[in-house]
């Protein structure tokens, strides 16, 4: 049975007392827990625009060397960064009776690798621009692992706090008013940054100043101690190798056991191809269509503008109709996003350039699927001390495909864009074809059989 659903967390299911009387201390408890993670993701939402993955980072590499195989490394770093640590650290995390300094530790160490980069670019920017690209993508590296670990943690509180009904509502929120807060922040310092010859270094240090504000938000969560019997507590003994291999072990017998968590590895895996092809739109317009770098504002507050729209469809209808639907969904949309380049490319160089802002709208569901993959790995998991081992399992699934990403950055430089772009297109679509076959686990919870 999904542990999302047979664990109750803290306050999430309990009603108000009879007779309109107040609430229970649980359910102010959720009240006040969904309130502080909303608050942080929206902070770290505003802060995360800065630093857009699809537009702003591959940009900052490419200001230091045009190489598509040094920008097919981004995805690489990115995703393995977000993905391998967690595998080590689920079991770690699922032991803590109170996980909240992790969530607000990671997030320190986000804000730290952006300062670095901030006090670094500039003596380093013109004189020694070669030690700047390495620097930069060892501290991005950094940032991806401090990231992987910040979202597994939240991920872990999001499973223990917030019920599985109640899960969308707070994506919807902490989305919608993250994206509209956000823009207005690019709106008021990205695009005059941007056109500052020294405007890098504002925007690294402005990424890591709301990081670290979102840093202190999780020291205010309600957060009970996990009962003994929550927990795993028999922490594998000896060497970080004995370590690592109690872990595999542990990953392997939940692939074993749970076909369902195969599957949507797999469907992790194909919509991998979404995440790996990101970095190459912006060069394509670039190197292809001759845009400007004033462009990257349009296309940030598009993507953010998109992703906060469609939060406002996809939190409530997840909230009723179930995870798997909506994922299925999101995943058969995001194959669109590189169609569209290629379509774009067949046009007359100045029209594609105007209407390129159309690309980052089915772009903007990137960040909702992630979110969705997450909230169903948490219903899929059999019970709440497995939260962060299936989360972290789906992530290293979308991190495997990674180490071909230079693979394709090479292929951009050989063969071309559109090529890349529709094979992409097509492993996407075999995605969602496979995702239809998941089940629904709050309906199979409620014993209604039919749950595909």
């Amino acid at each position: 049975m999904p542990g999302g659903l047979h664990h109750r967390p803290s306050g999430a299911d309990t009603p108000c007392r009879p007779g309109g009387g107040p609430p229970d201390p649980g359910t102010r408890r959720e009240a006040r827990n969904m309130l502080c993670l909303e608050t942080y993701q929206v902070i770290v939402r505003v802060g995360w625009i800065f630093k857009t993955e699809t537009i702003i980072m591959p940009a900052v590499l490419d200001a230091v060397v045009d190489s598509g195989v040094l920008r097919g490394l981004l995805p690489v770093l990115n995703r393995g960064g977000q993905s391998v640590p967690p595998l080590f650290f689920a079991g770690a995390l699922g032991r803590l009776p109170v996980k909240k300094g992790a969530l607000s530790r990671t997030a320190a160490l986000m804000a730290a690798a952006f300062a670095v980069l901030a006090a670094a670019w500039t003596p380093l920017e013109v004189r020694r621009p070669d030690l700047l690209a390495a620097l930069f993508l060892v501290v991005y590296a950094l940032f991806a692992s401090s990231n992987g670990l910040n979202q597994l943690a939240l991920a872990a509180l999001q499973g223990k706090l917030i019920a599985p009904g109640h899960r969308g509502r707070a994506m919807l929120v902490s989305v919608a008013l993250g994206s509209v807060l956000a823009i207005i922040a690019a709106l008021v310092w990205l695009g005059r940054w941007l056109a500052e010859p020294d405007g890098f270094p504002k925007i690294f240090a402005a990424t890591a100043a709301f990081f670290a504000l979102a840093a202190v938000v999780p020291l205010f969560l309600d957060e009970p101690p996990d009962a003994p019997a929550a927990r795993d507590t028999a922490a594998p003994q000896g060497g970080w190798r004995r370590r690592a291999a109690a872990g595999a072990a542990e990953w392997r017998r939940a692939l074993r056991e749970d076909p369902d968590l195969v599957r949507l590895s797999v469907v992790a895996i194909c919509f991998s191809a979404v995440l790996i092809m990101f970095p190459h739109y912006q060069a394509f317009a670039r190197d292809r269509l001759g845009t400007r770098i004033g462009s990257l504002l349009t296309w940030v507050v598009v993507q953010n503008a998109a992703t906060g729209a469609a939060s406002l469809v996809v939190g409530p209808f997840s909230d009723r109709r179930g995870t798997r639907m909506v994922l299925v969904w999101l995943v058969a949309l995001s194959s669109l996003t590189p169609l569209v380049v290629a379509a774009l490319g067949r046009l007359p160089h100045a029209t594609a350039a105007e209407w390129f802002w159309i690309t980052y709208v089915p772009l903007g569901l990137n960040p909702l699927s992630l979110k969705l993959f997450t909230n169903y790995a948490l219903e899929l998991a059999p019970a709440p001390a497995a939260h962060p081992r299936y989360v972290s399992i789906v992530g290293a699934a979308l991190a495997l495909p990674f180490v071909i990403s230079p693979l394709v950055g090479l292929a951009v430089d050989r063969v071309g864009f559109e090529p890349v772009f529709l094979a992409g297109a097509v492993v996407i679509a075999a995605g969602a074809a496979v995702a239809t076959g998941l089940p629904e686990p709050r309906r199979r919870a409620r014993g209604d059989g039919a749950d595909r």
